[in-house]
């Protein structure tokens, strides 16, 4: 199983904003251009960003811009915002375990709390890595 990559790219549109939002005007076109990805994705990512509240657009002058400060968005609000997984969870069991099969039968009891414990973990850490953290990295690689 992989996390969307609505999730890389939503890192990746917050960072463009952040880093050149004060500077000069973002717009989904700008961003599309450093992603490298289609504007029609960029759209709808942001449109996944702004539903969220991580995100504010104007048509004006003032063209994208974050709602918050960097260190107030962490990976498990942008994880969230682009759904990269979805309800039931990030592991997706198979469907038809063979019930007559002791493993095939038991599977889901033996594994569905560890997958869960694994899931939370990440999500945890998700909530600990800021934008700001992935802004310092930009700026340190600047050097």
């Amino acid at each position: 199983m992989q996390i969307s990559s609505k999730f890389t790219i939503g890192v990746h549109i917050l960072a463009g904003i952040a880093y050149f939002g004060e500077k000069e005007k973002v717009t989904s076109s700008f961003l599309a251009a450093s992603t490298g990805v289609n504007p029609v994705i960029i759209r709808t990512v942001m449109g996944d960003l702004k539903e969220a509240g991580l995100i504010c657009v104007s048509q004006g002058k003032s063209g994208i811009s974050l709602s918050g400060t960097p260190d107030s968005i962490t990976f498990y609000d942008v994880y969230k915002a682009v759904a990269s997984v979805k309800e039931d969870g990030l592991f997706h069991f198979h469907e038809n375990p063979n019930p007559a099969c002791p493993v095939g039968r038991n599977i889901h009891k033996a594994m569905d709390a560890k997958l869960n414990s694994v899931q939370k973990c990440m999500e945890d850490e998700m909530k600990r890595i800021t934008l700001a953290d992935v802004m310092q990295d930009i700026r340190n690689e600047l050097k």
